[in-house]
């Protein structure tokens, strides 16, 4: 089985992967040169052949970008972001939701109601705060976007105030910001994920993840469990940093729940670690195994392909591109292909 896969960088280039399960290969197909930093791809759920990107510079873009049959990519428009920075974006069915790091803004563009075309410059929603850590918290810094579909909430996760802020729209249709959850001062909350009624959420700073119990406003959150992202002592100040969490959901061929988590900046030269954890259990976040990859600053994290079997991950500074299996139903990890040839690789989506 052959997939096509856009790869997202910290270089000036999308570059569209092929890779042959069977064949055990990955191998670039094709590149497009867009500008600085498009460090985060995302899909219209209801135009598959669009995408979006935002370049990572002070006055922040957004590009929409048309894929072929190959994957061979054609920029169709270019937009202010409504900030600096845009590390994340979110495609929902009338407009793109986008977190600006550095200008700790929320950005929502609108789309036509015929067209994947943007149409006018974004609204914003302007976060602030601040937290203990003063070189990466002197602001708010919203680092990903992400929605609660059967809350219909937007889930804002922001490193610079320790919060997961919450939005929700108005009957005018505009998101609003309706509370937050807090955490431990400087723990800089990265990325979440949901899994059956709960919140997961990733603190970058202290490379921790905690657990709550999530049920709709006006309840809050209860809290359940934190614990460290790895085994080994983290060390003080921590450079070895959290990145991407996922929990894909359970099927036949993996019927269990796990998490999994990425690490950055592991000084081992088996690199980072791709840690698994267990979260079946009401109370648990267990520790069940942790995959070196031999890759070198580990960020994004993807699954892809029948029942989520592989997982591809790069390694921006050094070690490639790789595609891993899942095997021990879900508790492990192998490497069944990988590249070199892309430079700086950040983040990824399946086509």
């Amino acid at each position: 089985m052959s997939y096509h896969i856009l790869v997202a960088s910290y270089s000036n280039d999308i570059v569209t992967l092929s890779f042959d399960s069977q064949a055990a290969t990955l191998e670039v197909s094709s590149s497009l040169t867009v500008g600085h930093h498009p460090s985060w791809i995302t899909s219209h759920p209801a135009h598959p052949s669009v995408v979006w990107t935002g370049l990572e510079q002070s006055d922040g873009k957004i590009l929409s970008l048309s894929y072929d049959a190959k994957g061979n990519l054609k920029l169709l428009s270019e937009l202010p972001s409504g900030g600096q920075d845009p590390c994340t974006l979110l495609a929902q069915k009338d407009e793109i939701l986008v977190g600006n790091y550095s200008s700790g803004t929320v950005g929502v563009l609108p789309i036509f109601k015929d067209s994947t075309q943007n149409t006018t410059a974004p609204t914003t929603i302007q976060l602030s705060g601040t937290g203990p850590n003063k070189s990466r918290q002197e602001s708010s810094h919203p680092h990903q976007v992400i929605v609660h579909e059967e809350y219909q909430e937007l889930f804002v996760p922001d490193l610079g105030s320790d919060s997961v802020r919450r939005l929700k729209k108005s009957e005018g249709g505009t998101w609003k910001l309706i509370g937050h959850i807090g955490f431990e001062g400087g723990g800089g909350p990265r990325h979440v994920a949901f899994y059956n009624g709960d919140l997961y959420t990733l603190l970058e700073l202290t490379s921790k993840v905690v657990r709550h119990r999530l049920p709709p406003l006006p309840a809050l959150p209860k809290f359940v469990k934190s614990t460290p992202t790895m085994s080994k002592p983290i060390p003080s100040p921590n450079d070895m940093l959290a990145a991407e969490i996922l929990i894909p959901p359970p099927n036949a061929s993996f019927p269990t729940p796990y998490l999994y988590l990425s690490n950055r900046n592991d000084p081992s030269p088996e690199g980072d670690i791709i840690s698994i954890f267990s979260i079946e259990k009401p109370d648990s976040l267990e520790l069940v195994a942790e995959v070196r990859t031999g890759l070198k600053h580990l960020r994004g994290l993807v699954f892809g392909g029948p029942d989520d079997k592989f997982l591809i991950a790069g390694g921006a500074n050094g070690g490639g591109i790789k595609v891993f299996e899942r095997i021990n139903n879900g508790t492990s990890l192998k490497v069944v292909a990988s590249t070199d040839s892309v430079q700086a690789p950040t983040g990824f989506l399946w086509l």
